[in-house]
Parts: structure tokens; sequence; C-alpha cells
């Protein structure tokens, strides 16, 4: 028996003000908050209040009524989720609804909700300790608890990046398994279809997607000049069915369905019918991750130095495509700068922000990549090049520097002052000690 996993990523980015650069002396004399000096809320929620009508709601309310058809046990409908935090914020604020969905599928027990960073951000290849990123991990487990009522314990990275590193953080935090992206360069003549352990982690257990049978759907379902299009439900079932292996792991954008690919291509008739379709395969079943780590054993060692990370972007499938040119570097490395002064402050209102930098996607779209990927990266950005997306954010990141910078000199004066003070006591009390004796 087969199972398989599918799991849809749930991201919606808080984007930048691409007018920040030409705004911000009127945006001082505004006396805005800082969030919305950087932020463009009025983008952020005409984008969410978009895609929500056309991906989020129906998929959802298809996913419910198919996991409530499900028939016998053996064979009920399962579907996992990777949120985001600045998904679920934008949720509560302008489509509450999504999260009574949320709730409600959660409910019928056959949904898993995946733990990540809480930004979406790359807190995991910072250098150094990656307290950041064990801080996020904890920060987007209490939240999906608190807000959905799901603790989670299979985990997945932003993008699905990953290395040997990363998982032992992961197994300390808690977490029983992880999933990546099923790279040839790191598999080698093994199979992205079982289960593995990873190295120095214990009894972590590491699953793989398959990004092939993944890419036929995110990818390749409405293109008319593939080979295999149309692409039907008996007929990807029973390319499934034709795959060795203990498992499948079908991750994606949940954007596929109706917002990359609109209704009209009859994407969401294609989701509807792959239940019953796979109804028909006895040796196929559905399974969230955390099931098959639990019934499926390890069939060997997976090794990933951090040199060598790994993730589901771009066909290098590994961290160019945020880290490939000096803008994109730059960039990170300002971020990783700020760390020390952001706890030093110790103040959520500056620390929520400079999270917020950390998101994936401002770095994605710096990118220079061309061809394929390069459509990929222009598809999602805002932005009318990588120049412009690297301007913006360093306007953007150069004034809170200056915010931050301001923050700490008054913190270190106060604490000089205060520092200088208990000293002068110090010697008083002194001398009255001495004219006692």
């Amino acid at each position: 028996m087969t199972y398989i996993s599918l799991v849809l990523e749930i991201h919606q980015p808080i984007r930048l003000s691409r007018a920040f650069p030409y705004e911000r002396i009127s945006r001082i004399a505004e006396g805005n908050s800082v969030t919305d000096r950087y932020f463009d809320r009025r983008l952020n929620e005409e984008v969410f209040r978009k895609v929500a009508g056309k991906c989020y709601h129906p998929t959802f309310s298809i996913l419910e009524e198919l996991i409530s058809k499900s028939p016998d046990q053996e064979k009920q409908f399962k579907v996992s989720f990777g949120l985001s935090g600045p998904f679920l914020e934008q949720a509560m604020r302008y489509e509450p609804d999504l999260i009574e969905k949320l709730r409600s599928l959660v409910r019928t027990g056959n949904v898993e909700i995946l733990g990540g960073t809480y930004y979406h951000s790359l807190a995991g290849i910072f250098p150094g300790e990656k307290q950041e990123f064990k801080d996020q991990i904890r920060q987007h487990r209490s939240f999906v608890k608190n807000t959905i009522g799901f603790e989670t314990r299979v985990f997945e990275n932003t993008e699905f990046i990953y290395n040997d590193t990363i998982a032992k953080i992961v197994e300390s935090l808690g977490f029983e398994g992880i999933l990546t992206e099923g790279v040839e360069s790191t598999l080698g003549w093994r199979s992205p279809n079982y289960v593995y352990s990873t190295l120095g982690a214990g009894n972590l257990k590491l699953l793989m997607r398959h990004y092939r049978l993944t890419d036929d759907i995110g990818f390749r379902f409405s293109q008319k000049n593939w080979s295999e299009y149309p692409l039907t439900a008996d007929k990807y079932v029973g390319w499934l069915s034709s795959t060795p292996g203990d498992y499948i792991l079908l991750a994606m954008d949940i954007e596929t369905f109706g917002e990359h690919h609109w209704a009209d291509t009859g994407i969401f008739e294609f989701l509807k019918a792959l239940p019953t379709e796979l109804d028909k395969k006895k040796d196929l079943r559905w399974g969230t991750p955390y099931e098959i780590i639990t019934n499926v054993p390890a069939s060997g060692v997976i090794l990933v130095p951090e040199t060598k990370s790994i993730s589901w972007a771009d066909v290098e499938k590994d961290t160019t495509a945020w880290l490939q040119n000096a803008m994109q570097r730059i960039s990170f490395e300002r971020l990783v700068a700020l760390e020390t002064y952001i706890r030093e402050i110790g103040r959520k209102e500056v620390s929520d922000v400079w999270r917020l930098l950390q998101q994936s996607d401002h770095l994605y779209y710096m990118s220079t990549k061309g061809g394929g990927p390069g459509e990929v990266h222009s598809y999602f950005s805002p932005y009318s090049s990588a120049a412009e997306a690297f301007a913006v954010f360093d306007s953007v990141i150069t004034d809170y520097e200056g915010r931050v910078g301001t923050l700490v000199s008054e913190l270190r004066g106060k604490k000089k002052a205060f520092s200088a003070g208990t000293k002068q006591v110090k010697r008083e009390d002194e001398k009255k000690d001495s004219h006692r004796l």
C-alpha cells in the first residue's frame, strides 16, 4: 500500500511599499506607524482578498466536501497544510471566515498542520547558533495551536530549505519528522518515495517531495503544448499507482487551485475527481506526513551538509533563489547583522519589522535568473525588475537601520548614565561607612 500525501502551502507575503523611497519625508510628517511606513497595507489587502475569492474559499470548501464524502476508513481523503504567520494574520484581518474554515477542517481529524518558521523567513540559513530560527519555530507552533487548535509534530522549513544542521535543531524542538525536496544530487540512486533518517538527528524522519509528479499539477496542468495535456484525474492516479515506493509526497502552493490555474482550466474538477479515482486503486491510500512517519520505517540515512543545502526552488534546488547575486547577498547580510542590536533593544514592535523583512519573498524578487526560473520569479514579483525590488528593500532597510541605531544609542546612553549614578551612590555610601568607623 502506497500513501499519497497531499500538502498545500499557504503563504501570502506582507509586501513592501514601492512608493517608500519617494515618500519618506511625507510619511515621516504624517506620523504613520513604522509598519505603515514600510509596508503597503492597501496592496496586501487587495491581493489577499483577490486570491481568497479565486482560491482559498473555493479550495477549502472542496476539501471539506471531499473529506465529508470519504468512504471507508482506509480510503478517507486527507490533506495537510503549511501555514505561514503572515497568511494567518492577514486572514484574521481581511477574511476571518478562512480561519473558521481551517478550524472546521482540522476538526474532521483528516487534516494535519505542519510546523514552520512564523515569518516564512530565511532564518534557517542564518549563520551561528540560529536562535532566531528557533524562536520563529516556537512562535509558529504556539500561534497555530492557539489560532487553529492543532499541535504541530512534523516540520517544513521555508521553501523546503534543508540541511543536517536544520534537522538537528528541528528535532531538538520536539518534532518527529521533516519535509524537503527529492533532489537527485542528494538522493543519488535512491528514490524520494521512501522514508529516511537524518544524520545526527536521532529519531527524526525525513520525507521527500516527488517534484516531477507535483509539477505535473502545479506547473504543467494548463499548458496546452504539454504532451500529456489535458491531464485528467484517472490518468494522473494511474501514474501514481505505477510509481513504486512507500509514499508519494505531493507538495504545492494552494494557489495552484484557482490562481495559478484559473477555474476555467478545469483544475477544481480535477481536484474533486482525485479521491474518486484513487478509491479505485487497491494499492493507494491517502496519508498525512505524521501518519507516514509513524507507520513506515526508515530505509537509510540522508546526508546534507550546510554547504550543500537544498530547497524546492528553481532548477538548481538550492539556496540560489535568494542568494545568487550581489543584491541578494548584501540584503541578506544586512538582515543577519541586525540581530545583535534587535535583541539588545528587546522591543516587539522593533523585532516584528525585522522579522517581516526576513520574509523569503523580498530576496526572491531580486533574482536575476533567466529562462524558466526567471519567468517564475517575475510571475510572483510585484516589481518591474530585480533592480527595483532591491531599491525598495534597500531604502526600507536603510531607514530601519537608522532607527535601530538611534534606539541602541539611547539605550546604551541610559545604561551608561545608570551605571555612573550607581557608582556615585556606592562611593557616597563608602564615605559614610568610613566616617562611621
